[in-house]
């Protein structure tokens, strides 16, 4: 499980202490220039109900007794100050709060080597450009809060600093290029969250040693600059949800130590170049959410520790490189909303740790490779969307311990294998085939159901009794079939309590008869539904008052039935369409009914 950056920097902030073990020693009286200046900052803090300054009084001296605040023992100037959002208390991290503004006196606190304001949630107001002074500083975090303006240009005199944290807050503007090009020292540069805009500094290759780059979530434009090949150390880089466009610049492959590379959900163009296969140490490689174009580079199958690929909603194309099937340690491939084409090729069977094939809404056509019946660690199958043409859903499939499988729209035809009966799949999307046939009796044995979508099929005959059975069963899409009968099956399913009631349900355009059962709202099936759908069949009788009164149904549609009767008087405002279409309904939001 992944550390939050709060905890780390709690531990950060622990490890300075530990490492710095003269700022706990009892120490000369606290410098009358340091005193002047927390004191300061005290003022200007306008809310404190954690009581996190309490402490600092002016009737005690500031380095033997005021919380978060260390001194170094022989000239009593404060090197390290940390109140921040997370503090440990009896072994527990507590979560606490403080209103108010930076005062421009902390930058009188020369000695100053670790400032930690981090996750205060509510400190607003620009960072004074007077923090410009702390020369000494070396780690900085002002995290989770809400600060506003740009990074002080005075920042360039922050040379011994190593950590820089100013993510989550409201920050503007460009960062200045001399502030990049003078932080030489700097290991790890925290960004995100914020509102930075214009280009990313070419300056930044001059930050030799960073080894963490966090600039998602921002505003910023333009290309990667070039010189972010220079960053030789750098193990992670996150410049996600961005507005960068222009080509991956080929200096990239020159990040021989990159374990982590995001750059999803930008605007970057061209194609991948070749030069990735210099990322050796790449584990994780999120591209999705781009204009990329072209065909992908062989090379990429050059990468011996990647372990997630994800390139979906590109526009990408040609054949896969059968060079793919060289990645051992490959976990997920997520290419779906691509151009791909051609067949997919045989090699993937060697992804033996392959646990999520994902190549839907392509141009992928030909027989789906037998070879991936060695992938027996695979958990997710989806190839729909595009014309594969399967004819038959292959039957190595059930070889697979797949918990999911979607092969909507790939051109399955017949009846449903009957080895689904044994399977463990929870996830089943064969919508947008020509399937046809019953619903077999044993669909009851597929007690792992949680999400089944046979919609725009042929399927018809009744449900079968043993539906009932599908106690895990959350969203069902049986829309634009055949299926004929009464609803009862469905409406009266088990449930394993909170699992297995309905979220959604959606069985329009068939031909199902009968009435809608009047204790439909006890059945702890229906019980938190969010969406029902029943336009387009042959329903008759009376809406039952419990249909319009569940609490958590958001959509509702019973058009183009045979119901009749006023409508119950309900509290959910539910549009003219959702009743229109039944010659025998009346009552509000239709027209009245006739008195009698």
């Amino acid at each position: 499980m992944e550390i939050s950056i709060h905890s780390k920097t709690f531990l950060l902030s622990l490890l300075f202490i530990l490492s710095h073990p003269l700022s706990f020693l009892v120490s000369q009286a606290c410098h009358s220039v340091d005193r002047e200046a927390l004191l300061h900052f005290k003022h200007n803090i306008i809310s404190d109900p954690s009581k996190l300054l309490h402490s600092w009084s002016l009737s005690s001296d500031c380095c033997s007794a005021w919380e978060g605040v260390g001194c170094d023992p022989s000239s009593g100037r404060v090197v390290h100050l940390s109140r921040s959002g997370l503090i440990s208390d009896n072994d527990f991290i507590v979560d606490t709060y403080m209103s108010g503004t930076l005062s421009p006196f902390l930058g009188n606190l020369s000695s100053l080597q670790l400032l930690d304001l981090s996750n205060l949630k509510n400190l607003e107001g620009p960072i004074p450009p007077e923090f410009g002074k702390l020369s000494n500083l070396t780690h900085l975090f002002l995290y989770t809060n809400k600060l506003r303006g740009s990074v002080p240009w005075t920042f360039q005199y922050l040379f011994r600093l190593e950590k820089l944290y100013l993510g989550n807050n409201d920050m503007s503007g460009s960062v200045p290029n001399s502030v990049f090009g003078a932080l030489s020292s700097l290991l790890e540069l925290g960004l995100s969250g914020n509102r930075f805009s214009g280009p990313i500094p070419n300056s930044i290759g001059k930050l030799v040693l960073l080894t963490k780059l966090e600039l998602q979530g921002n505003k910023f434009s333009g290309r990667i600059p070039t010189s972010i090949g220079k960053l030789k150390s750098l193990t992670y880089l996150d410049l996600s949800q961005n507005r960068i466009s222009g080509r991956l610049p080929q200096s990239i492959g020159g990040l021989s130590r990159l374990v982590l590379l995001y750059l999803n959900h930008n605007k970057i163009t061209g194609a991948i170049p070749s030069s990735i296969s210099g990322l050796s140490s790449l584990r994780f490689c999120q591209l999705s959410e781009n204009k990329l174009r072209g065909t992908l580079p062989p090379s990429l199958g050059q990468l011996p520790k990647i372990e997630r690929l994800l390139l979906e909603n590109n526009k990408l194309s040609g054949k896969l490189p059968a060079t793919i099937g060289h990645l051992a340690t490959l976990t997920d491939i997520f290419f779906s909303k691509n151009r791909f084409s051609g067949k997919i090729p045989s090699s993937f069977g060697n992804l033996h740790k392959l646990q999520t094939l994902d190549l839907s809404r392509n141009r992928l056509s030909g027989q789906i490779p037998p070879q991936l019946e060695k992938l027996q660690r695979l958990q997710t199958l989806d190839l729909s969307s595009n014309p594969l043409r399967l004819v038959s859903i292959p039957s190595w499939l059930s070889k697979l311990k797949l918990f999911r499988l979607l092969l909507a729209k790939t051109g399955v035809k017949g009846q449903l294998p009957m080895w689904l009966s044994s399977s463990c799949i929870s996830i089943l999307d064969l919508s947008g085939n020509a399937m046809a046939g019953e619903l077999p009796h044993w669909i009851g044995n597929m007690t792992s159901l949680s999400f089944l979508n046979l919609s725009n099929n042929a399927f018809h005959s009744s449900i079968p009794i043993e539906f009932i059975n599908l106690s895990l069963l959350m969203d069902l899409d049986l829309h634009s079939n055949k299926f004929s009968g009464p609803l009862d099956s469905i409406f009266s399913k088990q449930t394993q309590d909170p699992l297995g009631q309905f979220n959604s349900v959606d069985l329009s355009n068939n031909m199902f008869t009968g009435p809608i059962d009047e204790h439909i709202g006890e059945t702890p099936a229906m019980a938190s539904i969010k969406s029902l759908i029943l336009s387009s069949n042959k329903l008759i009788g009376t809406i039952p008052k419990q249909v319009l009164d569940l609490k958590d149904l958001q959509q509702l549609d019973l058009s183009k039935n045979h119901l009749n009767g006023e409508i119950p008087p309900h509290k959910a405002n539910f549009p003219v369409s959702a009743f229109m279409d039944n010659p025998g309904l009346c009552g509000a939001p239709l027209p009245p009914c006739n008195p009698s």
